[in-house]
């Protein structure tokens, strides 16, 4: 893999992207893996799907060179902006990367008249149950979803 660099950029994902992305998915999800009974849905996720209905967006190197994140963002039915998936390469964790990829979600709820943004963690992801309220994000509610111990989050956007 490419060394990780400050000189980033954000982009649609193109096809090329999805190898890119599933990589990512599997290597920052992976340590889940122990506290799950099930592979952790961002690993079985259809990143084709969501490069080809314009849903995900990469976090690149200014030359293009290499993928260091990605942040899946889709319309709700209610007008509120799903962020579906998030994750960085585990050797750039620490670099804000995933927070500018957290902002860009806001940037993009604004631009396309979202109130909203809402998302999902399982809840054997602790880390992120702290994580998201240090964002903003509150918890709306848990339930059993898909087979997974889900805690959903929502934010409003300005």
């Amino acid at each position: 893999m490419a060394d990780c660099k400050e000189n980033l950029v954000l982009r649609k994902a193109v096809a090329a992207d999805r190898g890119a992305i599933e990589g990512i998915a599997e290597v920052a999800y992976s340590k889940y893996l122990p506290r799950m009974d099930r592979k952790p849905y961002p690993m079985l996720d259809d990143y084709g799907a969501h490069i080809r209905a314009g849903h995900a967006h990469v976090l690149v190197e200014n030359n293009g060179a290499g993928v260091v994140g990605y942040v899946i963002l889709m319309p709700g039915d209610d007008g509120d902006l799903l962020l579906e998936g998030i994750a960085v390469r585990p050797e750039c964790a620490g670099r804000g990367y995933g927070r500018r990829l957290l902002e860009f979600a806001e940037q993009y709820a604004r631009k396309y008249g979202s109130r909203h943004i809402r998302l999902y963690t399982n809840e054997a992801m602790f880390e992120n149950l702290a994580l998201y309220p240090h964002f903003g994000y509150r918890e709306s509610h848990r339930a059993l979803d898909n087979g997974y111990h889900r805690v959903f989050y929502i934010k409003d956007v300005d």
